[in-house]
């Protein structure tokens, strides 16, 4: 199948860099935001490219009226090295698929098509290279490139403040808080809404990290105010110096959020 190859194609790129790697090749700046909700605060140096993609994200929402599936292949985000301490993002869902299915009637509809971009500047304001107490801004903008039913039918923007500490070679906690110029339901205008996400990190081992997180969104829609509260776990493998290989599952805790999402993928850094 297309979706299947799309998917197939970016978890290919990951095996890539760990051919030409040498035994004494120094470790370089590679912490990717995935599979967190969160952010990381390290950025990327210049000359490299980190790409962060998803093979499958799937989510489920629903109501008393309706349920949405929501899956995207090939979710990419990457991130360009400027400086010592900033980096460019660039993110984007290739391919994305809508289902929908009315409880009354047990109609279903579907609707295919790609996502809106998304453009951030990352700007470190400690330990860019992730160690320690590591700390950024990032402000971003989304421009709706995308359909109306996969995208968000305007533009929007907003900032990100991620904090990281490695407390020790086991334990590490996180904290990112966001506020953006959210897109109103109905595609037309903005209105504010807040992220904060908390989380827990413990090392198994060198190369595998298992992560747990709590989230809480205060979205305030004209069409709806809400507050939605999120568990996550997510396990991570380094597979190399360069690659990563991970999986993230959510949970709703709340009837405004959604029911659950899985999602896995990798990065790798070039």
């Amino acid at each position: 199948m297309i979706r299947t190859g799309i998917a197939a194609g970016w978890l290919a790129m990951i095996a890539v860099p760990a051919i030409a790697q040498g035994a004494d090749e120094p470790r370089p700046r590679f912490c990717p935001n995935r599979p967190s909700l969160g952010a990381s605060g390290c950025t990327t140096l210049p000359g490299q490219i980190q790409l962060e993609l998803s093979g499958i994200d799937w989510q489920r929402e629903g109501d008393d009226d309706s349920r949405e599936d929501l899956t995207l292949y090939g979710d990419l985000v990457a991130r360009i090295g400027v400086s010592g301490n900033s980096e460019l993002q660039v993110g984007w869902t290739p391919l994305a698929s809508l289902r929908t299915r009315d409880r009354l009637t047990g109609a279903v509809s579907r609707t295919t098509g790609s996502g809106d971009v998304t453009l951030g500047w990352r700007r470190s304001i400690s330990h860019p290279d992730g160690e320690g107490i590591s700390a950024a801004i990032q402000p971003y903008a989304t421009l709706p490139v995308g359909g109306r039913e996969i995208g968000a039918g305007d533009w929007a923007a907003g900032m990100v403040v991620p904090v990281y500490w490695q407390i020790d070679e086991k334990w590490s906690v996180d904290f990112t808080g966001q506020a953006a110029a959210a897109v109103d339901e109905d595609g037309h205008g903005r209105h504010f809404d807040a992220t904060g996400v908390v989380g827990l990190g413990y090392a198994i081992n060198d190369a595998v990290t298992a992560t747990a997180e709590f989230s809480v969104e205060r979205d305030r829609d004209p069409a709806d105010h809400d507050v939605r509260t999120l568990a996550a776990a997510s396990v991570a493998w380094r597979v190399t110096k360069r690659t990563q290989l991970d999986v993230l599952a959510v949970a709703g805790l709340n009837h405004e959020a959604p029911d659950a999402r899985v999602t896995f993928g990798g990065a790798v850094l070039f």
